[in-house]
């Protein structure tokens, strides 16, 4: 199936179908969205759409940092355990 449905003449949007809300800093760690601009996107102005894709890029390192992932876990528990 084709995304052409969704082409029009407008800001495209930034989705890049990995929809996953970050814990903490609350965007998506796809398109850097906070959920409020992702909600309210199919209602904006092209101005306001235009506004927030200038924006995505100063978000880009807001989940840089790595909590360590399984690996780290399980090397916390190990820790504690010896």
């Amino acid at each position: 199936m084709s995304d052409n449905i969704w082409k029009r003449d407008e800001v495209e949007s930034p989705c890049v179908k990995l929809c996953v809300v970050h814990p903490e800093t609350r965007l998506c760690t796809g398109c850097l969205r906070s959920i409020d601009e992702i909600t309210a996107w199919s209602r904006m102005s092209a101005e306001a759409r235009r506004a927030v894709m200038a924006e995505l890029p100063t978000r880009a390192g807001a989940h840089s940092k790595r909590r360590g992932g399984r690996a780290a876990k399980l090397s916390r528990r190990q820790d504690l355990t010896s």
